[in-house]
């Protein structure tokens, strides 16, 4: 990561379902983990602390602090996305460039911001008021979405890189969200890569998707398709980040399967096999 001393390699995204094959996997480099699903009273869950004892690094990754959301981030999410991130001693966290609350409600689900300034200026905000509670650098992803607000201002890429300037904080960049959205705008995803600051990467998202009623959805729970992997290294051919991560979240393939995903994205980025 940007900033750090660690070279995460090839991680992947620790689900309980695959608890006991991310254990047995000799070249894992870093998981990461849902922030919610762990306690920040401690004590640290044994799975992951088995990890941490062979030296694999685990980095808590927020889904609801809506930080794109009009009101402030709710200050005990805060306190206990920090609080994850000591106990694990996590080199950073990410969060999403998104809301999932309003007026009270919510949505269960990661939404899309409108692109303008206002939006920039509410993130900025609550990425303000999260940063202040942490020991540790800020990681934020974009997000996939299926559409655009009819009011937007800046293109995708604008805007992720006024809202990084604002906030100083790093980018999780998801290279399955960034084809998704090229692809559904008939837009060229290398093109949309080459405006993004990949200086600014802390680590990245690798996923499967599948195309349905002629839209590519970011499903997670299909193969990582080629296209995602030769934007992987086209990625990796402008600025190698520091890490790149496998998230499945269900319809999970047999272990040799999920073996050679991991290896595969280790191949397209240059890096050793990590089994």
């Amino acid at each position: 990561m940007t900033g750090t001393t660690h070279r995460y390699g090839v991680g992947i995204g620790w689900r309980p379902e695959i608890a006991g094959l991310v254990a047995e996997l000799p070249g894992l480099r870093f998981v990461e983990v849902v922030a919610e699903w762990v306690r920040g009273s401690g004590p640290v869950p044994d799975c992951l602390a088995e990890l941490r004892a062979r030296g694999v690094a685990v980095v808590p990754h927020g889904v609801r602090l809506s930080l794109g959301g009009a009101d402030p981030v709710a200050p005990d999410r805060v306190a206990h996305l920090a609080a994850v991130a000591r106990l694990l001693d996590a080199p950073l966290v990410s969060e999403h460039i998104a809301f999932v609350r309003a007026g009270g409600l919510e949505a269960g689900h990661l939404l899309p911001l409108p692109r303008t300034r206002e939006a920039v200026a509410a993130v900025a905000a609550n990425a303000a008021r999260v940063r202040a509670e942490l020991d540790v650098p800020l990681a934020l992803e974009p997000i996939a979405a299926l559409f655009d607000w009819p009011d937007d201002e800046m293109g995708e890429a604008d805007f992720i890189t006024e809202i990084l300037e604002r906030t100083g904080a790093l980018l999780l960049l998801d290279v399955a969200n960034l084809y998704a959205n090229a692809r559904n705008r008939g837009q060229d995803p290398v093109a949309l890569l080459d405006r993004l600051p990949l200086e600014r990467v802390a680590y990245a998202h690798v996923a499967g998707g599948a195309e349905r009623g002629g839209l590519y959805h970011d499903t997670h729970t299909d193969p990582v398709p080629d296209p995602v992997l030769e934007l992987v290294a086209e990625l990796c051919a402008r600025h190698r980040p520091p890490g790149l991560l496998l998230e499945r979240d269900g319809c999970y393939p047999p272990a040799a399967q999920l073996r050679a995903e991991l290896d595969a994205i280790a191949a397209a980025a240059g890096y050793p096999r990590i089994t």
